[in-house]
Order: C-alpha cells, then structure tokens, then sequence
C-alpha cells in the first residue's frame, strides 16, 4: 500500500473522530504520523498544525453560523496562545538548529506527555463531568483566559496536541461555558490558534504541503460523516473510546521515545484501558441515559 492511501486513510479516520467528538485531531494524527509514516516528529507537529488549521477553520465557520461561540473569550484566549504558540514553535527549531536530530527523542517524549494529559482529561470530563452554571463567569474572566491561553498555546506549539480536551475541560470547569457553546468556542479559538502555529511552521519549512494535502483528502469527507454519525452513536461510548485511544497513543509514543516496557506490559496495557472503558461505561451509561432523559 502506497503512502498517499496510508496518509488518506489516516485523514479519514482521525477526521471520523473529529467528527464525532470535536477533539482529538491532533493528538490522534501526530503519533499516527510518527509511529506508522515514519515522518520526523518535528516535519510530523508542522504538518499536522498545518493540516488542523484547515480542517478547524472550516468547523469555526460552521459553528459561527449556528452562534455556538463565544467570541469575546476566544479572542482573551488567543491573547496568550498565540504569542505562546509562536514561542514553542521558536524554541523547537532552535533546539533543533542546536543539537539536530537528538531532539527527536525528547521530543517524542514531550507530545507521548501531552497525549497522556488529553487522554486523562477527556476519560475525566466524561465520567465526572465538572458542574456548569450557564452565564457565570469567573470574576476575573481576562487574566483566567490569558493563563488558559499560555498553557494551552504552548502545549500545542510543542507538540501539537492538547488544544481539544483540555482547554474543553477548562471552558466547562473555569470559564462555567454552557455545554452548547463549548464545543463551538473550542473550535473556533483552534482555528486562531492552529493557523498561528501553523504559520510559524510554515516560515521555518516544517510543513509537508503535499502530505497535507492527501490528509485533508481523507478528513474532509471523515468530518462530514463523523458529524452524521455523531446522533447515531452513544456520544459516551465514542467519548470513552476516544480517551483510551488517546491514552494507548501515549504509551506508545513513550515506548518509541525509549520507555523500557516489553511487549507484553504493553499488550498488558492496552488490556488494561480496554476493560477499564468498558467497565465505566457499563457503570456510567444509565446515569448519563437519566440525564438526557431529564434534560429532554
């Protein structure tokens, strides 16, 4: 099988989940790229930013038709990611420019961290949601974003994962977003986020246009059914699921990075995510099935 078929079926799978979920993009596509392409993991963050900034405008344009977003609080937060964005992507290639390839497997090791960090966030955000009050926001709602703002950014200038779950888990848990606007406000201030990233990128010649461009190939028409598929599956399920994927990503990466776990541990590991999901979905599901039920 060729490479493009490989980079088409990544697209459509991470775009499925995309779909889906409304996370994951990035922290799904970058150890694709890495573990199964082979691709550098700095030429795999640039064209993955690249390749998300596209694939998310088109999702923030479609949520601010439907008024799911919060503009103000995308752009507070955008005041800290995007300078702190530029600043990982800066300092990436200076480690780069400094000590060349060895920084492969640091920073292998950084993107397995944040994957492990979104993975954690979303099994959390999904089993015990944090409480939401609709229209309180915190009392100092600027200073909150711009610190939201620098966590995130860096982390996703890095390594090119994170921007998803975990700002999704501090828009529900700080900034009290109702659940209609969370997503929205999420994919919108990405797209703002990844373009900046991604333009960074793109400057330093990290970006694989035509590797991009078979990804977008793939994902475009993933989204488009992900999105149909999303009010046809158990949104809990795909949430679970997409976590210990996330979490399996992890290990996997830091296996790659030099993690002294034998295969069997690992398959021990993944056996270990595999019954825990299913477990805490059997206990979560009717309680998640009243909720609805109540909102309804």
């Amino acid at each position: 099988m060729s490479q493009d078929v490989i980079l088409i079926a990544f697209g459509v799978g991470v775009g499925l989940l995309v779909g889906m979920t409304g996370v994951g993009g990035g922290s799904i596509m970058t150890p694709l790229l890495v573990l199964v392409a082979g691709v550098p993991p700095v030429s795999a963050i640039g064209t993955d930013l690249f390749y998300a900034a596209v694939t998310k405008t088109v999702g923030g344009a479609s949520h601010w038709k439907k008024s799911t977003v919060d503009v103000r609080l995308s752009l507070q937060l955008a005041v800290g990611s995007v300078p702190a964005a530029l600043g990982a992507v800066w300092l990436l290639h200076s480690l780069q420019g400094s000590i060349g390839v060895s920084i492969d497997t640091p920073l292998i090791a950084a993107v397995a961290v944040a994957i492990g960090i979104c993975g954690v966030a979303m099994f959390w955000q999904t089993v015990s949601p944090p409480a939401v009050r609709p229209d309180r926001a915190p009392r100092h709602q600027f200073i909150a974003a711009i610190v939201s703002g620098l966590l995130v950014g860096f982390v996703l200038g890095l390594t090119s994962a994170g921007s998803g779950a975990i700002l999704a888990l501090l828009l529900i848990a700080v900034f009290q977003l109702a659940p209609h606007s969370v997503v929205g406000t999420d994919v919108f201030h990405a797209a703002l986020l990844l373009w900046a990233a991604a333009i960074g990128n793109m400057i330093l010649g990290n970006v694989n246009y035509t590797m991009s461009a078979f990804l977008l190939l793939g994902s475009i028409p993933g989204v488009l059914l992900g999105a149909r598929l999303s009010v046809r599956l158990p949104a809990l399920a795909i949430r679970l699921a997409l976590a210990g994927v996330l979490l399996a990503a992890a290990v996997s990466l830091a296996v790659k990075a030099g993690l002294p776990l034998p295969p069997l541990a690992l398959l021990g590991w993944f056996l270990i995510v595999l019954t825990s999901i299913i477990i805490v979905y059997r206990r979560v599901r009717p309680t998640a099935a009243k909720s609805v039920g109540e909102i309804a």
